[in-house]
């Protein structure tokens, strides 16, 4: 009988657990737009500007908060405490409940020269999160067909970003600070690509954060940012960069490397190989130095804990709003050799993304 009732209580537990990944993957959306309201709201900042420690009162002198809103703004901080975002540093004995929250690693990387904060906003911006409302929908149509994006804003996503007064200057400022953060590792962790190389082309470099990295860790080297017209047109002066107008899809000016850095996974296979080929175009033969370097994702690369392959996943599924990928390792040998290389090799040294230097 015993075992009867274990057997009962364990296939309920089994449905009550089962709920509870439902419900977890359901209330998903709540913690991006928790985080998104902490960079609105600037609490980062606010504690950080506190010494690093500050209770809800201390919080709420420095951010824009109806006082009828603090027993709100708890309830806010706790989930982003129990998602990571935040610490509480200390419990409050009092009846006000009134803790003492810290910032952690994460939230650290929402305040200063580093902060991740412009990057992050552009990500859950209203632009990019409300097509996914209608994923479903999109799915019920045949390719080719109108991107996620298109059949959300009636514009393609480069219009937007590339003309709207309030999308350009923020996706500029993401990218920015995205080269600004992932730069710096990126030379520390495997500065010896760089090694031997006298001039690199930065392909669609935006306004040359990547390339300025590049510049001053390694002042040898001639480093050209290439981008659209209107890109150029608004980036602002670098000391040693040299800025080209131009279209990667057309030609690619002669270097003895090609970066390219977050670029590829916009693209369909077919405009990759595209890209590729004109990379090769610019390049001098292997032995004579020549390679493309490719930040990117390459999914199933890098640590194998859940986290970091959910977050892959993820990332690629947000990328399909303008019929991009994110590619495993055999996506991307399919399109190196289609575009004539001959050898590759992947780096997983940067979290999500890998370096994968391509060879002619």
């Amino acid at each position: 009988m015993d075992s009867i009732q274990e057997q009962h209580d364990t296939d309920q537990q089994a449905l009550l657990d089962a709920q509870l990944e439902l419900w977890h993957s359901a209330f998903a959306f709540i913690k991006s737009m928790a985080l998104k309201s902490a960079m609105q709201l600037r609490i980062a900042d606010a504690i950080h500007h506190h010494g690093g420690t500050a209770t809800i009162t201390q919080i709420a002198s420095k951010v824009t908060l109806h006082p009828s809103k603090i027993p709100c703004m708890r309830r806010l901080m706790r989930v982003l405490t129990v998602t990571g975002i935040f610490s509480i540093a200390k419990h409050s004995a009092d009846d006000d409940g009134d803790c003492v929250y810290g910032l952690t690693p994460a939230s650290r990387l929402l305040v200063g020269s580093l902060s991740l904060s412009p990057t992050l906003s552009l990500f859950v911006n209203n632009v990019f999160v409300s097509p996914f409302l209608d994923l479903a929908t999109w799915f019920e149509h045949e390719l080719p067909d109108l991107t996620l994006f298109e059949m959300s804003h009636g514009k393609v996503v480069w219009d937007v970003i590339g003309h709207d007064e309030t999308m350009s200057p923020l996706f500029n400022a993401g990218m920015v600070a995205d080269s600004h953060f992932l730069m710096d590792i990126a030379i520390k962790e495997c500065g010896d690509i760089f090694q031997g190389i006298s001039s690199l082309i930065d392909v669609a470099g935006g306004h040359g954060a990547a390339a300025q990295a590049i510049s001053k860790a390694f002042p040898h080297i001639e480093c050209s940012v290439l981008d659209l017209a209107h890109v150029v047109a608004s980036a602002p002066a670098c000391t040693g960069i040299n800025f080209i107008a131009g279209d990667m899809f057309e030609s690619i000016p002669s270097a003895n490397a090609v970066f390219l850095k977050w670029v590829m996974h916009d693209w369909l296979d077919s405009e990759c190989v595209a890209i590729l080929k004109n990379c090769k175009k610019a390049i001098p033969l292997r032995d004579a130095g020549g390679k493309v370097i490719i930040v990117d994702t390459v999914v199933g690369a890098g640590p194998s804990n859940l986290k970091h392959r959910e977050t892959q996943v993820l990332y690629d599924l947000f990328f399909m709003i303008v019929n991009g990928i994110e590619r495993d390792e055999q996506e991307w040998r399919k399109i190196i050799f289609e575009a004539g290389f001959t050898d590759y090799k992947i780096i997983p040294v940067l979290g999500v993304r890998s370096i994968i230097e391509l060879y002619p």
